[in-house]
């Protein structure tokens, strides 16, 4: 489409940004070396939940292959434990969070500042044709999307990772390697799929985020020059072209619901189709 980077200017653009994410990181790296070891420790609680479950089904039904010969007391420990465990998983996730935060609202003040700075050393053209809308839509877009970006990149892309591994692991070792190998299979066409789409659905997404900035434009600006709009009797011409600029709005956003739809809806198949065939 007219005035969208092509996919290979995308890709060095998403690493141009991550790059200039490190310095950030780097800057409390104790935090965030602490905030992985709380991540992978609740990730660990999490992945052990299941087998407590077993344990206790296993010593309530009579099926324990251990041969401990205890009805009250294994099940009352595996039962603590499991409590224990699911706690953990919560509070080692909010213990993650609270030291992550820090490094994300200074990485966002930062970035806000240096935004502003630029701006303002920007020439007299720009600011005489200026969006004021629209351009300071576009900034607090941006510096809250930083703060996504590094968490899905430290908190979403890593534990993911880990989490595979250990159940990879684990089916490979107890179940077999039927079970393991589905898994993978529909591990990778997931991440495939959802590589796929999503690359698909940035142009969705981009027709949202300028259709937004353009009705934010249209709004805050006209309210600016108020008094010129009054003296011109111009009141409905304003509110018919933001009435445009919502309608394209309202137009861009049913089309990125729909190609989210595809999205999840792909990947729900993919799961179900992977749980029915390991069934």
């Amino acid at each position: 489409m007219r005035g969208h980077p092509p996919p290979d200017k995308d890709s060095v653009e998403n690493w141009r940004v991550l790059k200039h994410l490190i310095p950030y990181l780097s800057e409390y790296k104790g935090r965030v070396i602490l905030a992985l070891a709380f991540m992978i420790t609740a990730k660990l609680a999490n992945t052990a939940v299941p087998f407590v479950i077993k344990g206790i089904v296993d010593q309530f039904s009579g099926e324990d292959p251990t041969g401990i010969n205890t009805w009250l007391l294994a099940p009352i420990a595996l039962v603590v434990i499991y409590g224990l465990l699911r706690f953990a998983n919560v509070i080692f996730g909010e213990i993650r969070d609270t030291l992550f935060v820090r490094v994300t609202e200074r990485a966002m003040r930062r970035i806000g500042h240096r935004v502003f700075v630029h701006l303002h050393n920007l020439d007299i053209d720009y600011h005489l044709n200026r969006n004021t809308g629209g351009l300071s839509r576009d900034v607090e877009r941006g510096v809250h999307g930083i703060s996504f970006l590094m968490r899905f990149m430290i908190f979403s892309i890593l534990p993911a990772l880990i989490e595979i591994a250990l159940v990879l692991t684990i089916l490979l070792s107890k179940y077999g390697i039927a079970f393991a190998i589905t898994t993978l299979i529909s591990i990778v066409a997931y991440i495939m799929f959802s590589v796929k789409v999503t690359d698909w659905r940035k142009r969705f997404l981009r027709e949202s985020n300028q259709a937004d900035s353009a009705s934010n434009t249209r709004a805050i600006d006209s309210l600016l020059n108020y008094e010129t709009v009054k003296y011109y009797t111009n009141e409905n011409f304003e509110a018919n072209r933001y009435d445009e600029n919502l309608k394209q709005l309202e137009l861009a956003k049913r089309k990125n619901r729909i190609s989210l739809l595809v999205l999840n809806g792909g990947q729900a198949l993919i799961i179900s189709l992977a749980m029915t065939a390991m069934m």
